[in-house]
């Protein structure tokens, strides 16, 4: 089963080396492989830390989320409410 949503970068940082961890960590912890994608359609699987930062991704951009495997849902969820919650920064 694959799945995307697509969701608005609202932290003030963006996808920075923090929140990159933090994805990272998180798409991990999922039986899924997570893969992020830009408005410029460059993708990183999201095990990657430095893919993750190549993307450039800043305030107000839109991201594509994609999930694949057998906790794909989940895992998109739990990803895309991240992102939705700024990455639970105050900023």
């Amino acid at each position: 089963m694959s799945l995307s949503r697509t969701v608005l970068i609202q932290n003030r940082l963006g996808l920075h080396a923090r929140a990159a961890v933090k994805l990272v960590e998180l798409a991990q912890s999922f039986e899924a492989t997570v893969t992020i994608c830009n408005y410029e359609n460059k993708e990183a699987t999201a095990d990657s830390v430095m893919g993750l930062l190549m993307l450039e991704s800043a305030q107000g951009e839109n991201i594509t989320i994609k999930a694949a495997g057998a906790d794909a849902e989940a895992a998109l969820t739990a990803v895309c409410d991240l992102v939705e919650h700024r990455f639970d920064e105050d900023e």
